[in-house]
């Protein structure tokens, strides 16, 4: 059975026993559902993923991707709330012992300007994202989820004018937890680009970010920005500008959408300690395992993952599953723009 599959039936299983609070039918059928479907969409590495016409994902051997229609649906089903026209796809690890996930978006709103970088408030900026967090606090309970609530910083915000990323990571647990040791984090990049700007949220425990942030930036570096297409590229006479710059997109546009991935991360870490287990009957008692330290990554040779050999695998085209763009057929050039 494929690690995808023991995540999402982990995933299921965990949630239908009852240890997410007492969960509506509905919910528990749409878990089921959305799960079955995520499973039946995975593409997996190597293969390349174009984002639009903007840029393309290496997606390396042993990592999995869900396009954006069933990483929706799965989101959703967890009691997030979705940006369709950003979601690009939910990024999954095809081995054991890889506790972590990512979900890939592209916000295209225009050159957004850096000259602002260091005017921000990490208070105020945290403030704002646990407001957000809260406010979906509403949804959850009403579908039978545990509230959540974000705890601090990990990292605040810290911007690489030579890359254009920024970088930080929350702090997510389920509200009223005490056990620090259950803590799950949400690390971010935002790679900015002519047209707008991809974002990486790579979700996983607290106690594993260190060992973890290389495949999140091993990921990233699989992410390149099409010719023409870079944030050096941009043509102040014909290009748009966003309406705001990156302290506004720091301070406020980007963590409205934040909570959305703070919520995965204190919610589905749990799952990857259940995953492995065989499929139960609905409803029945599982074996907890969430409190087991969790096992080494396998740690890349670099800081960046092997190019991976594009030619077993036709190209995969994310923009044909965004809702709000037409069908496209990419050609059979699958070369990797580094």
């Amino acid at each position: 059975m494929r690690a995808f599959v023991k995540f999402v039936i982990g995933l299921f299983i965990f949630a239908a026993s009852g240890v997410c609070f007492a969960q509506t039918q509905a919910t528990k059928d749409e878990l089921a559902a959305a799960a079955k479907e995520a499973d039946a969409a995975l593409v997996k590495g190597p293969s390349t993923i174009a984002v639009l016409d903007e840029a393309k994902f290496a997606l390396p051997a042993g990592v999995g991707f869900v396009p954006a229609p069933a990483a929706i649906r799965f989101l959703r089903a967890h009691g997030n709330s979705v940006d369709e026209k950003s979601m690009v796809g939910l990024i999954v690890p095809q081995t054991d012992g890889q506790d972590w996930f990512a979900v890939l978006t592209y916000q295209k709103d225009g050159y957004v300007r850096d000259d602002d970088a260091k005017h921000w408030d990490p208070d105020k900026i945290l403030k704002n994202l646990r407001d957000g967090t809260e406010q979906s606090n509403t949804s959850r309970k009403e579908r039978g989820l545990r509230e959540l609530e974000v705890a601090g910083w990990a990292e605040p915000p810290v911007y690489d004018a030579n890359t254009h990323r920024l970088m930080w990571s929350a702090i997510v647990r389920t509200k009223g937890q005490t056990d620090t040791s259950r803590d799950a984090v949400n690390y971010r990049t935002i790679a900015l680009g002519r047209d707008g700007y991809l974002s990486l949220t790579m979700v996983t425990q607290l106690s594993a970010l260190a060992m973890n942030k290389s495949t999140a930036n091993a990921l990233l570096a699989d992410i390149a920005y099409a010719d023409g297409k870079r944030y050096a590229d941009f043509n102040s006479s014909t290009d748009h500008i966003a309406e705001y710059g990156l302290a506004a997109l720091v301070a406020g546009v980007a963590v409205k959408k934040l909570g959305l991935f703070a919520v995965i991360a204190a919610f589905a870490v749990k799952f990857f300690k259940v995953g492995l287990i065989a499929l139960l009957a609905f409803g029945t008692k599982i074996k907890r395992l969430f409190n087991r330290k969790p096992k080494a990554a396998h740690k890349p040779p670099s800081d960046a993952v092997p190019p991976a050999s594009l030619g077993d695998a036709p190209p995969y085209d994310a923009g044909e599953h965004r809702h709000d763009q037409p069908t496209q057929q990419e050609s059979g050039d699958s070369t990797h723009h580094g």
